[in-house]
């Protein structure tokens, strides 16, 4: 049951990582004009930090006072969400420049892929409950 109400606040979180996500996106290159690789970084940053805070204290419920563990978990995390952003600019880059895709549906698609990828890298690698857990 644990499992599922984990995976469930995690589509909770996540789906408000993406829409928070998509929204900056949109706004830097639609309203500001930015150009897209500049808006994914923007978008991918605020809602890293989002996602961070959520994952770690409703979703993976890492709430340790120990504040030894917390900069060691924001790198990890810091870490594997830095590699699912090479991810998502590889995959855009692909579906914009060569499949020649819309570049907002490109990043629906590309976000899909990328919470997914994100998800087990939390569960198992940065929020995993050890022993001493």
């Amino acid at each position: 049951m644990k499992l599922g109400k984990e995976l469930v606040n995690y589509v909770v979180f996540g789906i408000l990582t993406t829409i928070i996500n998509l929204i900056i996106y949109a706004l830097f290159t639609k309203v500001l004009g930015a150009d897209y690789k500049l808006s994914i970084t923007v978008a991918w940053l605020i809602s890293m930090i989002f996602a961070f805070v959520t994952n770690k204290l409703y979703v993976f419920k890492k709430n340790d006072s120990q504040l030894t563990s917390l900069p060691k978990e924001f790198s990890l995390f810091f870490l594997i969400r830095l590699s699912s952003l090479c991810l998502d600019f590889i995959l855009m880059i692909v579906l914009i420049q060569n499949v020649r895709m819309d570049d907002f549906l490109a990043k629906i698609i590309v976000n899909f892929i990328v919470i997914a990828v994100n998800y087990l890298a939390s569960k198992y690698l940065v929020f995993m409950k050890r022993i001493s857990d």
